[in-house]
């Protein structure tokens, strides 16, 4: 069983070397900077239990304004990516069932992501491939006021594929792996 503080540590290293050094997220660095990003690291390992930490973690959100991120991190579970995205999608049906559509939005990340129509080791995987199983809570108002202000942000995910790309996936994964 991992140790909560070294998961959080990788998850920060994971962030900052990725998602920030890589601008796979161009608003990531201004939470970073502004301490405003929870991690939460979750032992349970069903399904059930993830959703009881998921909603645990909307209650956080919902009393603490000053969280304007979260990462919700399974260090033990989810090991296989489609059952993973099982977890994803009962997730996302239970914030609809509680009233938290259109309040929070749910993004994934996981050590085996996989986009629909690619090779396994394409390295646009790269652009969601975590150190571990995580569940990203991000506030919609948030986004709402970030895209206001950034151009074309429909070309975020263009851009980060064909960063990817060009480094390729020995470099992706090294990047990767040297965040544990």
């Amino acid at each position: 069983m991992a140790d909560d503080l070294q998961v959080i540590e990788q998850t920060k290293n994971w962030i900052k070397v990725l998602v920030v050094g890589c601008n796979f997220c161009p608003f990531a660095s201004r939470v970073v900077k502004q301490q405003s990003v929870h991690y939460q690291v979750e032992h349970a390992i069903t399904v059930s239990a993830g959703k009881d930490a998921l909603l645990a973690e909307c209650k956080r959100m919902d009393n603490d304004a000053s969280i304007t991120t979260m990462l919700l991190i399974f260090p033990n579970a989810f090991p296989v990516f489609a059952e993973y995205l099982d977890f994803v999608f009962k997730s996302e049906k239970l914030m609809k069932q509680r009233g938290y559509d259109g309040i929070y939005q749910l993004a994934s990340f996981h050590p085996l992501y996989q986009f629909t129509d690619t090779e396994t080791e394409d390295p646009e995987n790269y652009t969601n491939r975590s150190i571990y199983p995580m569940l990203h809570l991000l506030r919609e108002d948030d986004i709402t006021k970030a895209l206001e202000h950034y151009p074309d942000s429909s070309k975020i995910p263009e851009s980060n594929i064909n960063f990817a790309r060009s480094k390729g996936t020995t470099y992706m994964k090294m990047l990767r792996d040297s965040c544990m």
